[in-house]
């Protein structure tokens, strides 16, 4: 049995104050010390991901140990703005390109049909997190413009997935917005991240799952029959599964030139009123580099994000906080005429990109029953889900037809 370093990423996971923080049910009360030390499955991480994965394993059946070196939800889920999209950041005409015609539509299809099995699940399980449905307008810009989004809109339809074209008449008469043009799109939702997550993890703790932190994990090794998890305490841990859940801190073995870390900025206004109707129902992105997206919540607050930059260490700068939240502020303004005065939370913080933009969900090199999920790019929830779903799979000895789209690459 050769032990291995399960040594993740240490990133400050963010700076500043995400609105979901301050919001009631957006943690959970975890455990603080371990009562037993044999599980059907450790999952590593006590976010998003991780949520998704203890409910999807405790719905199986499983006995599931929850662990955290932080707070749950309290490290990059609530600096999600959670505009659950099915598009995913790279377009399904460049994504071709990429990958090929066939993996590229299988990767479209599976991300629309992940966000439409969150919301029924969310609804089964009355989880109280904002969750509703909304369309998403896909703004041209620098980087695609009008002529290549109608390009894309007819690709998204050819394969199913509803996309309408918008020229810029249909844009300044619908939206108020001068652009050239835009894509009109179904099938994506927003919510609260910190209260979905929570949310899903107090189910899993109804149906046996215990959460502990903090809790470090510092080794692993693979048995005949199962994996041993060492802590930082010198505590063991036997599972017949391990699923690490750390997302953008990711485990050394999964270290490549494929993914990279980058830095992303966000605010929330106070709640306004008389913002344009659309506005309240509509969330908002641009084809442009460094971009723009945008949404209100329930409250109507304007939530509002981007000038993503390709390092890992931006984020944590007080000082870019400051100058970049007035950034987007500003690019807002110019693009709706909506002014949010000075707004009441702005936060910063690393985040995972892959090339083709596509998560991965695979088995770490050189295990078996270890898994992990990770490099999830713009598409966090929606991603997370089908890593829920897959390692779920897999795990349960079943097939998922889309698992050979998110391999470690």
């Amino acid at each position: 049995m050769a032990k291995h370093k399960a040594e993740t990423r240490k990133d400050r996971l963010r700076i500043g104050t995400p609105l979901w923080v301050r919001t009631p049910h957006s943690t959970v009360d975890a455990a603080t010390q371990l009562v037993r030390d044999r599980y059907d499955v450790i999952v590593v991480g006590a976010g998003i991901s991780g949520a998704l994965m203890a409910e999807a394993l405790t719905r199986d059946g499983r006995s599931v140990l929850v662990l955290d070196r932080r707070a749950p939800v309290r490290g990059s889920t609530p600096a999600s703005t959670a505009m659950i999209q099915h598009e995913i950041d790279v377009p399904l005409t460049r994504l071709r390109r990429k990958v090929g015609a066939d993996r590229a539509d299988r990767a479209w299809l599976r991300s629309a049909a992940s966000v439409e099995a969150l919301e029924t699940l969310v609804t089964k399980l009355q989880i109280d997190c904002q969750m509703r449905p909304r369309p998403v307008l896909y703004l041209a810009g620098d980087v695609t413009g009008a002529r290549g989004l109608a390009v894309e809109a007819k690709a998204r339809q050819d394969i199913g997935i509803a996309a309408a074209y918008l020229n810029r008449a249909d844009l300044v008469d619908g939206f108020g917005m001068e652009r050239d043009g835009a894509i009109l799109s179904q099938a994506s939702a927003s919510a609260n991240p910190a209260q979905l997550a929570a949310g899903l993890l107090r189910v899993a703790m109804s149906r046996g799952a215990r959460v502990v932190s903090p809790i470090e994990i510092t080794d692993m090794a693979e048995l005949s029959s199962g994996i041993a998890l060492a802590t930082a305490k010198g505590e063991v841990l036997v599972a017949d599964h391990a699923v690490f859940c750390t997302g953008y801190e990711y485990l050394a073995q999964m270290k490549s030139a494929f993914h990279r870390v980058t830095s992303t900025w966000a605010l929330a206004s106070e709640p306004m009123t008389g913002l344009p109707r659309w506005l309240r129902d509509v969330m908002v992105w641009e084809a442009s580099d460094p971009y723009l997206y945008f949404r209100t919540d329930e409250a109507g607050r304007v939530i509002a994000g981007g000038e993503d930059e390709n390092t890992s260490d931006s984020s944590s700068d007080p000082g870019k906080l400051s100058s970049k939240a007035k950034v987007i502020a500003r690019k807002l303004e110019a693009l709706t005429g909506v002014n949010i005065g000075k707004p009441a939370y702005r936060w910063s913080a690393p985040f995972s990109v892959t090339r083709d933009g596509l998560p991965i969900i695979d088995r770490v090199p050189g295990f078996d029953r270890v898994f992990t999920v990770m490099g999830f790019g713009g598409n966090g929830i929606t991603f997370s889900m089908i890593g829920a779903e897959i390692v779920s799979a897999l795990i349960a000895g079943r097939s998922d037809p889309d698992a050979d789209l998110f391999h470690f690459r």
